[in-house]
């Protein structure tokens, strides 16, 4: 497997910390399938989440189960309503 450049994995850290949790799960595990077997370890360094998170990501995504995108968690101010 070959590094990405150092700037694609800026880019991707990036976006990576632009996204909600369970976002950042999907991403990451797209970019690991793209990456092979060393893709998890390689990958939870370059976006500094644990691979853990990772391996998540996968067993959601190969899932038959609907993708869940209703929101995570409650706006500010939504739990008195």
């Amino acid at each position: 497997m070959d590094d990405y450049s150092e700037e694609l994995e800026r880019q991707m850290s990036r976006f990576y910390d632009s996204l909600d949790e369970r976002d950042r799960r999907r991403y990451a595990e797209v970019e690991a399938a793209k990456l092979g077997h060393a893709g998890i370890e390689y990958l939870s360094r370059v976006l500094g989440c644990d691979p853990g998170t990772i391996r998540h990501g996968i067993s959601e995504m190969e899932s038959q189960d609907e993708l869940d995108t209703q929101r995570q968690r409650k706006k500010r101010g939504d739990a008195n309503r």
